[in-house]
């Protein structure tokens, strides 16, 4: 049996699981007797423990560790903007936004959460699964930021698509944010006609 559990994890195309999620996947398996068999596998290294309840392949992606820590939750602010050319500043923690702001640290990575109203949270507009990944649109990710910070500097606003941003502003229903992207727009229109 253990081959088999342990076997069919490692098929799966996600590479961190929830102990909920195990227990949907064998659902023969008392949830008491398969918190004491993970528990055991753990220990004997034919699979990652990496929090309580969440446990991982050996080769396992630290955005689908984020989304599994705190759910729901998606990975968005300066790890998407990074990574999309808006923001040139590295950071090695990884940014999501859920419905709590916390700061988690599990072995080698640092996961800080920001928390956002629940009716933006759960709104799926600009929101993308990639790889088992549910990860923010960059225009998503300029809004959240905007959202969630007040004065925050960006370093290049035409890697934004900013057509997709008008279609996504009005779901923070804030006012003070369509100002503050009205600013940013006007500052991205100058750095085009320099």
């Amino acid at each position: 049996m253990k081959n088999n559990l342990i076997l069919s994890l490692y098929k799966k195309p996600q590479t961190v699981f929830t102990l909920q999620e195990i227990a949907m996947l064998f659902p023969d398996i008392p949830y008491d007797n398969l918190k004491k068999r993970m528990s055991y596998f753990a220990k004997s290294g034919s699979i990652r423990k990496l929090n309580r309840g969440v446990y991982a392949k050996d080769q396992f992606n630290a955005f689908e560790l984020a989304n599994k820590l705190y759910t729901p939750s998606y990975i968005s602010l300066e790890t998407v903007l990074q990574k999309a050319g808006v923001t040139f500043q590295y950071y090695e923690s990884i940014f999501a936004v859920s419905y709590l702001s916390r700061t988690v640290k599990v072995g080698d990575y640092t996961v800080v959460y920001r928390r956002m109203k629940k009716d933006i949270l759960l709104n799926k507009l600009g929101i993308e699964e990639q790889e088992n990944v549910v990860i923010a649109s960059p225009e998503r990710a300029f809004l959240d930021a905007v959202y969630l910070y007040k004065d925050y500097h960006f370093d290049n606003l035409s890697s934004l698509n900013w057509d997709k941003v008008t279609e996504l502003k009005n779901l923070y229903a804030s006012h003070v944010l369509l100002k503050r992207v009205e600013e940013y727009y006007q500052v991205y229109t100058d750095t085009l006609s320099v």
